[in-house]
């Protein structure tokens, strides 16, 4: 049985195909699937759209005691199989075989969304579905129910399966929905200018929700009308967006210290990206930002990036660009922003958003593309991991960073790993012959380190004010220098 993905579902391909093989799956035996992701990326539509599609049951739980959910449940099971009245459950148990029995006639998909704030409310509940997709156990071998529990909450969703938790081992299928990336966000937003798709995707990223509900379809008109835009959707207090990156931490139960985690959030968006550089800036010794740190990753707000260049050393990201946006932007100028000032805040954060927004923004998106849409021949060989890097060199005593090391599959023996390519990334800034010279030096010391095989690396370059003429001649006669502009970020490889 195929099905077609409905036409009110952008991009999300390879989504909806997992979902679809996992629900009409027809083999015998009940079946469960984990789906996760943060707020807003449309997990709730796909789900309930394959549950349309399929004839499956959908359930969407709310913050309630566990008899009030199970109320609600039963209610809806009671309509789903048109029985005379609620279904009466009693317990969990009781309510896991119900869920089970729905699919003792065919493939069933039933859904069972915002999963933790009916776990959170009875504890027991993973390992009452746990103990009732027991092998051999004749409410599963007897059922074709395909369970899937969704939930927006990443730091309990990613325990779900974990370890030793109950149901570790028993899952076909874990699907993440992340966000659109960059070149899907300027499509769905309608931009085709490459330089207004990257200025607004360094404020709300990849986020649908972000371009629908939340600025009611309004988008910029063109390079002339962002500013009036970030204005009026983004700085303005009676839109959604104005309070989201707020929301965003508070919805998420495991921050509970919501005033540490936004001075974290604030150093990371400050570029203070080292465990160091952060714990100098909020005032607290870097021994104690262990727990904060791995709430903020497990959350899927930050990142933590190795440094290959440097063993054991890292740097920390925000993953969400209207985060770092509300942090370096708004944060700042919050009472200035309620009292509707926000052209004024807006004129005079320009630079702020170029270099604290917009900078790292590009430089993170130059990455994306060296793993996502570079074509192999393009850095001579498949990029497995690109990430920013710090070189010293050793004669001068000074360091290098590089804002794109472009690392390729680690050989199957001893051999040195391939760098496929080192970069400068600048978005306000025509780049020259001295950023070339600067990465040719960077090779040289690479090219000597053990471990690395550097020698052809690709030198590139990328900016989005352009490169001087005498860069693009030299280019034009090397293949080992690349030059990147937005153009080609977003339609070439």
């Amino acid at each position: 049985m195929t099905l077609s993905k409905p036409a009110g579902i952008f991009d999300r391909d390879v989504e909806w195909a997992e979902l679809a093989r996992f629900a009409t799956d027809a083999r015998p035996g009940a079946t469960l699937g984990v789906v996760t992701g943060r707020r807003r990326q449309g997990k709730t539509l796909l789900l309930y759209e394959l549950a349309q599609a399929t004839g499956g049951f959908y359930f969407g739980a709310t913050e309630a005691t566990p008899a009030e959910s199970l109320r609600r449940l039963g209610e809806a099971i009671g309509r789903y199989t048109e029985a005379p009245g609620p279904v009466r459950l009693a317990d969990w148990s009781e309510a896991v075989d119900a869920l089970l029995a729905l699919g003792r006639a065919r493939p069933v998909t039933v859904v069972v969304d915002e999963f933790p704030y009916l776990a959170r409310a009875s504890r027991d509940l993973p390992s009452t579905i746990q103990h009732a997709l027991t092998p051999g156990r004749p409410q599963r071998t007897d059922s074709r129910t395909r369970l899937l529990l969704c939930g927006s909450a990443l730091s309990f969703m990613g325990g779900l399966l974990a370890g030793s938790a109950p149901l570790r081992g028993r899952a076909g299928l874990e699907l993440p929905v992340a966000p659109l990336d960059y070149r899907a966000a300027a499509a769905f937003w309608g931009i085709g200018d490459p330089l207004l798709a990257a200025r607004l995707f360094a404020i709300v990223g990849g986020t649908p929700a972000y371009r629908r509900e939340y600025v009611q379809d309004d988008a910029p008109g063109g390079p002339d009308d962002f500013d009036d835009w970030v204005v009026r959707a983004v700085l303005n207090p009676a839109r959604p967006l104005f309070r989201e990156a707020r929301y965003l931490l508070a919805e998420d139960p495991d921050l509970r210290d919501a005033a540490l985690y936004h001075s974290v959030l604030a150093a990371v968006a400050e570029g203070n990206g080292t465990r160091g550089g952060i714990a100098g800036y909020i005032g607290r010794k870097a021994t104690d930002l262990q727990h904060p740190l791995t709430v903020l990753e497990d959350a899927g707000l930050l990142a933590r990036d190795p440094d290959p260049l440097r063993s054991g050393r890292s740097r920390y990201r925000i993953t969400e660009p209207l985060i770092t946006f509300y942090q370096a932007v708004m944060r700042p100028a919050w009472t200035a922003l309620e009292q509707r000032r926000g052209a004024d805040v807006w004129r005079r954060s320009q630079r702020r958003y170029a270099s604290a927004v917009l900078g790292p923004g590009f430089e993170e998106t130059v990455r994306q593309w060296a793993l996502r849409f570079a074509a192999p021949e393009t850095f001579g060989g498949i990029v497995a991991e690109a990430s920013a890097a710090t070189l010293t060199d050793p004669a001068s005593r000074t360091s290098h960073e590089l804002d794109l090391v472009a690392l390729g599959e680690p050989p199957l023996g001893d051999g040195p790993r391939p760098l496929l390519a080192i970069g400068e990334v600048k978005w306000g800034r025509t780049l020259g012959r001295p950023d070339l010279e600067r990465l040719e030096r960077a090779r040289v010391l690479l090219t000597a380190r053990p471990g690395w095989d550097a020698g052809s690396a690709r030198l590139l370059l990328a900016s989005g004010e352009g490169f001087t003429d005498e860069l693009r001649q030299l280019a034009a006669r090397r293949p080992d220098v690349l030059l990147l502009d937005p153009e080609r970020l977003y339609s070439g490889d």
